[in-house]
């Protein structure tokens, strides 16, 4: 598996490379965003990107948004900023994680090794085939049509999907929805973070006012009713 790591920090670049590869894994690197977005267009293959938000000549989100318009490799961002704004733009850019530096190794990779097995599938209680709305979910394929098009999930963004449709029909918590997003791999998202999540979700599902898919419960969390 290859992961490219887009990191301006020497240090911090030089630890990973070399923590990473002990691993298993191959890896490149990036430490501008105008070097990362040439590799783009190169279409240079890789697996899981670690992001950098501060660079040198912008931020990781405009490496972002240029990922997420052709591909849904996993994105985890590493930074100094760990304020709540900077966290809720990264999930808003399509990234599947957020870790503030400095952090410890094994929390990192637990984090990555959570988002590849969300990626791969996750195994559930649902049918290979199921209806929302106008949305067909194949959870054997991990993809989810509309109308014959493909809606691009991130691997979060799926999870999440997975957890309302084992619990169609039942009023959840938003605790014990992030119980569920994250029971293999800890408590990695908070209260705020999910709102951005369920937020992108509904949009990318085609939720609307009149015809609520994921129903919200006042003061309470969240239902996905049984149609």
């Amino acid at each position: 598996m290859t992961i490219w790591i887009v990191e301006d920090d020497a240090v911090i670049l030089e630890g990973l490379t070399y923590s990473l590869t002990q691993e298993g894994y191959q890896v490149f690197t990036s430490g501008t965003v105008r070097d990362a977005l040439v590799l783009l267009e190169q279409n240079t293959p890789f697996d899981f990107c670690l992001l950098d938000v501060m660079l040198p000549d912008g931020t990781g989100f405009e490496i972002c948004r240029a990922i997420r318009a052709r591909s849904q490799v996993p994105i985890l961002f590493l930074t100094a900023c760990s304020d709540e704004v900077n966290t809720v733009m990264a999930l808003e850019q399509g990234a599947d994680d957020y870790i503030a530096k400095p952090f410890h190794l094994r929390e990192l990779l637990a984090r990555m090794k959570a988002i590849l097995r969300r990626t791969q599938g996750a195994s559930g209680q649902t049918p290979s085939l199921i209806q929302v709305g106008e949305n067909q979910i194949n959870t054997q394929t991990a993809k989810v049509t509309r109308g014959g098009e493909e809606v691009v999930l991130t691997a979060t963004e799926y999870r999440l999907l997975l957890v309302f449709l084992n619990h169609r029909g039942q009023n959840l918590s938003r605790q014990q929805i992030l119980d569920c997003l994250w029971d293999e791999a800890g408590d990695f998202v908070n209260d705020n973070t999910l709102t951005v999540y369920i937020k992108r979700l509904r949009q990318k599902l085609g939720d609307t006012e009149e015809n609520h898919l994921i129903k919200t419960i006042r003061g309470y969390g969240y239902r996905m009713d049984r149609q």
